[in-house]
């Protein structure tokens, strides 16, 4: 059933002779629904453009290994804290193809602090596709194989190199890892008890409904840093990475569900006296089915936007707890284990690259924002 521009449904319009040229001026009002989402999200310039980066963001992955010249532990000694390299293309006038010149670095006693000095005499010309480090692809798949990489007297370090000598831009890839997929796992967990939690309050009501409203009200009347401040530090030091990664993200999940739950809620209330919902009770349909099948799936574009908001406030508390030394901890990687070794005002003063793993961090953050934005609008096709 299609809708005109003066808000009347297209089959209850009386019959009239302008009925099909009605029809023939919004061929758009009888598209699938789907269609109509699509039409409307491309419009959103900034939503559509943080669809495609954070799609090609997650796409890329599991193959950090092989964009990254180093592995995420690989160290240099003699280029501690070296500064950003550039690739050129042209060596006095003449076009020799992608290369880089050596570095050499020298300790300033004076100054505390490593200076280094380029060797623009001689080119060093960038492999490709060549063997380095090991790594795995999909964490399974064993390779030695990088996209690019420089000679062994040779050094190419992007965006730097840390205090141990290793390289800032391999180590932001393998953190994406970690750091992007926090926030996947972190908002399956709020979901679940979210609208879990918020449906069966919203469609029962009653007790069920006063108890678990009190619930979020006391999970709300905590403060939330401190909170996870706790629930952190209780996590055993001796446990490895991986067990502390799923960790971090079932703590971030369980604090974020308590918003979600009051916002399914009120709109259950609203549902549950709709005639669709009357009609599937008298029939004899159970709770679940009459929540999953005809509850839900009219709630589901506030969900998915809801999703898109949240993903990044998981990001940032993994960064928060992480930068802290509470989160992730040394041997894994994410950003916000290498901004920790940016807490020294004086280390970012000098070597102000120690700091880039914030630019990921800033731009996905706002993809995240700018694709749930336009979801939300794209969602609801017939809103003017």
């Amino acid at each position: 059933m299609s809708i005109l521009p003066d808000g009347r449904y297209l089959d209850d319009a009386p019959y009239s002779p302008d009925k099909e040229k009605n029809e023939l001026e919004h061929p758009e009002l009888d598209a699938p629904r789907w269609l109509l989402i699509w039409r409307r999200f491309k419009k959103h310039k900034l939503g559509l453009v943080s669809g495609i980066f954070l799609f090609l963001s997650y796409l890329l992955l599991p193959f950090a290994g092989f964009i990254a010249p180093y592995t995420a532990k690989e160290r240099d000694a003699d280029h501690l804290y070296a500064p950003p390299q550039s690739i050129s293309f042209f060596h006095n006038g003449d076009y020799i193809g992608a290369h880089v010149y050596r570095t050499e670095g020298v300790a300033d006693l004076e100054n505390f602090r490593w200076t280094y000095t380029e060797d623009e005499s001689v080119p060093v010309k960038l492999e490709f596709f060549c063997h380095g480090g090991e790594y795995r692809v999909f964490g399974l798949i064993k390779s030695t194989r990088h996209l690019f990489c420089a000679p062994d007297d040779a050094t190419v370090f992007l965006f730097g190199s840390d205090r141990l000598g290793r390289d800032v831009f391999s180590r932001i890839l393998y953190g994406a890892q970690l750091s992007l997929t926090v926030g996947i796992i972190g908002i399956c967990v709020s979901f679940a008890l979210g609208i879990g939690f918020g449906s069966l309050a919203g469609y029962f009501g009653g007790r069920t409904d006063w108890a678990i409203q009190r619930l979020i009200e006391v999970l709300r009347s905590l403060p939330e840093l401190p909170l996870w401040l706790a629930l952190s530090a209780a996590v055993p030091s001796h446990w490895g990475p991986v067990a502390v990664f799923f960790i971090i993200s079932i703590i971030l999940g369980l604090l974020d569900w308590p918003g979600l739950a009051r916002a399914v809620r009120a709109k259950f209330l609203s549902l549950r006296e709709e005639d669709y919902v009357q009609a599937a009770e008298m029939m004899g349909a159970r709770p679940s089915r009459v929540i999953a099948r005809h509850m839900l799936p009219n709630f589901a574009s506030h969900l998915i936007a809801s999703a898109m908001l949240s993903i990044p406030a998981m990001i940032l508390g993994e960064t928060a707890l992480s930068f802290l030394g509470l989160g992730l901890r040394a041997p894994a990687v994410s950003w916000g284990v290498m901004l920790n070794d940016a807490q020294n005002l004086a280390a970012i003063e000098i070597y102000p690259w120690t700091a880039i793993p914030m630019l990921p961090i800033i731009l996905v953050v706002l993809a995240f924002n700018f694709l749930g934005d336009g979801l939300r609008d794209a969602l609801d096709p017939y809103q003017n």
